[in-house]
């Protein structure tokens, strides 16, 4: 699969009344899974992101490798699937010895990409490779956050929160309000006023979230909120570019009304790694989450 011309066309969307229904039930049907998931937490909801982890993956390889996706994504597969169930044997431990398996995941990631940019087809080394750290932050990040058995479940939420606010009000704004686009050449129907009411409603999300669950340090959280919607919006545009770049409309069909499971979690990866790197820095391996949500 050659790369497609800038100037080409993405194929037209479907009638905006009858796609829009489709991502009103896809969402009542995945939201409630992914808050359940996320409440029995455990190896379950390490399963869970480890398939959704291996799936983007393939979506990455699908796009970009095309019918050559074969002979990397054996190698691919595997470092990535490791890297989330090192991330999910990272809960705290007595001998501190999570710290280390987190470390593990992370080399195992490198070693994938250094693997899989041998084996890529000759051209799109590097962007079939970028496929592994993509997919393995993605697996990894909510399950080092979910690892914190006192905050986890709600460190999820609070994400979830910020991420699903700022998609839905950002495309309700956006359509409503119009206005100068945000990025014309990347992502024609996205506005600048969908951005902003966005970010806005992400905040209230968040500080709803805060609120219900007593912590305190509003401010803080305000301001980690609005800085992930900034990262979950600035993914779905790196999402949008790279579907423009190699002339597709959706990473997959795999979701009705959304297309792949990589269009689904575009922003969601960005804000994700976010907040596991914020917690992990403030909080350490073992409270992760906690170091996300107490200030």
């Amino acid at each position: 699969m050659a790369n497609a011309d800038p100037a080409r066309p993405v194929p037209a969307a479907s009638s905006g009344g009858s796609e829009l229904t489709l991502r009103i039930l896809s969402g009542l049907v995945l939201a409630p899974l992914a808050v359940g998931v996320a409440y029995l937490g455990g190896w379950i909801f390490v399963a869970f992101w480890a398939i959704a982890a291996l799936t983007v993956l393939w979506e990455w390889c699908t796009l970009v490798a095309g019918g050559e996706r074969r002979t990397v994504l054996l190698t691919a597969s595997a470092a990535v699937l490791l890297a989330v169930l090192l991330a999910g044997a990272a809960a705290p431990t007595p001998d501190g010895s999570h710290s280390a398996r987190l470390v593990a995941g992370g080399t195992l990631l490198v070693m994938g990409v250094l693997a899989t940019a041998a084996l890529a087809p000759s051209g799109r080394r590097v962007w079939t490779a970028a496929g592994i750290p993509y997919a393995g932050l993605l697996g990894m990040a909510p399950v080092v956050l979910r690892n914190d058995a006192q905050y986890g479940f709600l460190a999820i939420v609070f994400l979830f929160a910020v991420v699903w606010a700022t998609d839905i009000v950002a495309y309700f704004v956006g359509r409503a309000v119009g206005g100068p686009k945000l990025a014309p050449r990347i992502s024609p129907k996205k506005t600048w006023s969908g951005a902003i009411g966005g970010t806005v409603a992400a905040i209230a999300a968040a500080l709803a979230v805060a609120m219900a669950a007593g912590l305190s340090d509003l401010m803080a959280l305000g301001l980690l909120a609005a800085a992930a919607s900034a990262l979950a919006q600035g993914g779905d545009l790196f999402e949008s570019a790279l579907k423009r770049r190699f002339g597709a409309k959706d990473s997959g069909h795999l979701i009705p009304g959304h297309g792949g499971l990589m269009d689904r979690l575009d922003g969601f990866v960005a804000a994700a790694v976010l907040a596991a790197v914020i917690g992990l820095l403030h909080g350490g391996a073992g409270q992760a989450a906690r170091g996300l949500l107490v200030w």
